[in-house]
This record gives C-alpha cells, structure tokens and sequence, in this order.
C-alpha cells in the first residue's frame, strides 16, 4: 500500500507539471525589426514595405512604432500578452516613452494597440479605438490583413506626428552611416596608410591617415564624435604597420562579408529604453 501511494504521488507530480506547462505563458519573439511576423501572413515585399516607412518614421519624428503578428497569446488575453512584450522591447526612447505597437493575433481573430506613456495624450484610448474599428477590423474582416495594418500605422503614425515630441537623436542614423562605411574606410586607412607611411615616415602618416579617414567618416555620418573615433582607429592601425601589403593579400578583399563588396544592409532594430502603462485599445473582427 505504501508503495501504491508513493507511485500515485509521483504520478499526480508528473500530471501537475504537464499542466502547469500546458498553461505556461506565451513566448515573446525577439525584437529584430520592427515588423516582426510569425505567422507568415505577409509577404518579404509587404514586410520590406512597412519596415522602410517605419524607420522613415522614426528617423523623422523619433517615435518607435511596430508591428507583431502571431498566432495566438493563448492561455494570455490580448491585453496581457501585449504589455509582457513592450515591457520586453521596450520601444520607444528613453524618458521620452514614445512607443507604439500593434499586435495582431491572428488565429484568437484579436489585435490591440499599446501605447506608451508619453503617447497616451494623442493616441489614447478613444482614438486607439476609432483606429481598430474604423480603419483595420473592416480590412481584416475582408481578408486583407497587409491592407489592415499598414493602414492603421499609417493612422498610428499620422496621429503620432501631430504631438510635440524632443526631436530626434542623430544617434541611429549615425551608427548606419559609420557602419556601412566600416568596410570602405578600413580600404582607405590599409592603402593611404601604406602610401602615407612610404611617404611621410611612420608617425607623420599615420596622423595624415587618421585625418583622412577622420574627415570621410564626417561627410558621410555628420557625426563629428564618431568621426573622431574613425580617424582614431585609422591612426593606430596604421602605426601598428598594417599597410597596401595585408590589403593586396586580399585579406580584407576577399569574398568574405567583411570585405568592400560584402556590406551587410540588414538593419537590426532594438528598443529605445521606453516605457508602458496599459493605455491603448483592443478589438476583435
């Protein structure tokens, strides 16, 4: 008999595990983009489409919005699903709070609006509303979903772009800029400092290439800090001896990504540090 109860605890601790699992929170898919979609309803030109006009967006007014597709936030409602993942994502910038998302549950036939605190004034509840009912629900219940949601971020953003925000950083603009000239100015800094060096000796030409990587880097970013650091790391590469030699060994021309040819224009989004207290709206079709 004691036996019998031993076995029959172990199995109910199985069985109340199995639940426990059964019943556990919805994932959270990474923030990559600012389109992220799971369910593979749009398209990668529908999915590029929304993504340019967001980052045109945010680049413009400083505002992150995005877009969450998934199959369900069950055993989740909407709503707590919802704030779990901008609690997550964050989006939005920091002490700003100028974050926006929509999300749609396609198989639970359910989508919100979450809002950040420092939206709430102009996206609130009733305009969340009006958004969901007036502009998506009657798409989506026609079976066009691209249609619903890019015109209810456009909606988002257009009433987002009527409130007074700080304006924005130059922050990721510069980060692009300079990152997809790392691979043209590590050329420049090998072959000028190499030439510069023969030229001018080895301390003289490498400040010459450190300038001259220093003044590109400024052009094309605007940013006079990274430009700073640019001609830095051109400087001492250069005084560590690495010159036209490495370069023509094909070392930093070779098929490889890090090459001139092999810039990556994959543009990886991260969230701002911004904040969410619920405010929003929901609905169904």
């Amino acid at each position: 008999m004691k036996i019998f109860r031993t076995v029959f605890a172990l199995v109910c601790l199985v069985l109340a595990f199995v639940a426990v699992d059964a019943y556990a929170d919805a994932s959270i898919p990474p923030l990559t983009a600012r389109v992220v979609d799971e369910t593979g309803t749009l398209s990668p030109e529908q999915r590029s489409a929304l993504e340019a006009t967001l980052k045109d967006f945010e680049s413009r007014k400083g505002a992150q919005i995005s877009l969450l597709m998934v199959p369900t936030t069950q055993p989740e409602t909407i709503e707590q699903y919802s704030m779990r993942v901008v609690e997550q994502w964050k989006l939005g910038r920091k002490r700003v709070d100028d974050g926006a998302m929509l999300i749609v549950a396609k198989n639970d036939r359910a989508l919100r609006i979450e809002v950040g605190y420092g939206l709430e004034g102009a996206l609130n509840d009733a305009t969340s509303n009006r958004i969901i009912h007036d502009t998506i629900v009657p798409r989506f219940k026609q079976g066009d979903f691209y249609g619903g949601v890019k015109a209810g971020l456009d909606s988002m953003m257009s009433v987002v772009n009527g409130e007074p925000l700080p304006p924005p950083s130059r922050r990721t603009g510069e980060t692009d800029g300079v990152t997809g000239l790392l691979p043209a100015l590590l050329v420049i800094a090998v072959v000028a400092g190499g030439v510069l060096r023969a030229m001018f000796g080895r301390l003289p030409g490498a400040v010459l290439t450190g300038g001259v990587v220093g003044v590109i880097a400024w052009l094309f970013s605007g940013a006079v800090v990274l430009a700073i650091i640019a001609g830095a790391i051109a400087l001492a590469f250069t005084l560590a001896g690495s010159g036209i030699g490495a370069f023509a060994g094909g070392r930093y021309l070779g098929g490889g990504s890090g090459g001139l040819g092999g810039r990556s224009s994959r543009d990886i989004f991260r969230g701002g540090g911004g904040g969410f207290g619920g405010g929003g709206a929901s609905g169904r079709w």
